[in-house]
């Protein structure tokens, strides 16, 4: 873990838990004198981005691998700008149903990482070092022929449960069981779709449908990211979904008035939370 400050402190003397279980893990802080790390694993909030670049820089060597877990689809392009896009493999995760409050953490379903080269027709010696690696910490994982493909599925499925999820205060349950709901999540997953047939990636109904098998094994309580960051009065990633998607609606020509909606409901809800960067 590599954190500085008074989470730096937090994590060092009280860890976190992991359903009611604790752990305490080593802890460095950016400027630690340390080797380079053989991985180095993303996981922060899209706003946190530019100051992980610049916190994992000491950690950074010839051979190393960094794995961003984010959500969006152009975490690693930022890393890779940073490190050089060599060192970078693409990762999302999938079918996880965890709440986090302060530092305790629990989850009913484990989920899985899809992880790869942008193309894996033949699996690289890095990709397999991670595998190997997954495979002795008891991690899930497939490794898809097309991770492009996958993150830009992972992206539509933010855009539609996260963003809905959001707006209608609502957990799972509702998008199993609301047709509504799902008319909301689908309208806005749909803009996605159509940007990226644009942008020639093959992403199709049945990709909806897929999603549904996914969501079906969910905790029927469990929340999304983003609706525990609205309950919890923290930013939300509104931007890096909605905002990419209008983002791309314009480069493309294609219209996008749902997330644009979502967009400014959201802010809007951030705003009255007075939560700070809005």
């Amino acid at each position: 873990l590599i954190a500085d400050g008074e989470r730096y402190e937090r994590l060092r003397e009280k860890g976190f838990y992991v359903n009611n279980r604790q752990y305490i893990l080593p802890v460095i802080r950016p400027n630690d004198a340390a080797p380079p790390s053989d991985l180095v694993m993303v996981a922060v909030k899209h706003h946190h981005l530019p100051k992980a670049v610049a916190d994992i820089k000491r950690r950074i060597g010839g051979k190393t691998i960094i794995l961003s877990v984010m959500n969006g689809i152009d975490s690693e392009e930022q890393l890779g700008a940073a490190y050089g896009m060599e060192k970078i493999l693409y990762a999302v995760a999938v079918g996880i149903d965890a709440l986090r409050e302060d530092n305790r953490l629990t989850y009913t379903t484990q989920g899985k990482l899809f992880f790869g080269e942008a193309k894996n027709p033949v699996i690289s010696e890095r990709v397999k070092d991670v595998q190997a690696l997954f495979d002795s910490a008891g991690i899930a994982y497939e490794t898809p022929v097309d991770m492009i493909r996958i993150l830009w599925w992972k992206f539509m499925i933010n855009v539609g449960i996260n963003q809905a999820s959001a707006v209608l205060g609502a957990p799972y349950s509702a998008f199993q069981t609301s047709q509504e709901a799902r008319e909301l999540m689908e309208s806005a997953m749909k803009e996605v779709m159509a940007i990226a047939g644009e942008a020639k990636v093959d992403l199709s109904e049945k990709d909806i449908e897929n999603w549904y098998s996914v969501l079906s094994g969910l905790s029927p309580e469990g929340k999304t990211s983003m609706l525990q960051d609205v309950e919890a009065r923290r930013k939300t990633e509104v931007e890096m979904l909605a905002g990419k998607v209008i983002e791309l609606g314009k480069r493309y020509h294609i219209p996008t008035p749902v997330n644009q909606k979502i967009l400014e409901t959201i802010k809007k809800i951030e705003d009255e939370n007075a939560i700070p960067g809005t």
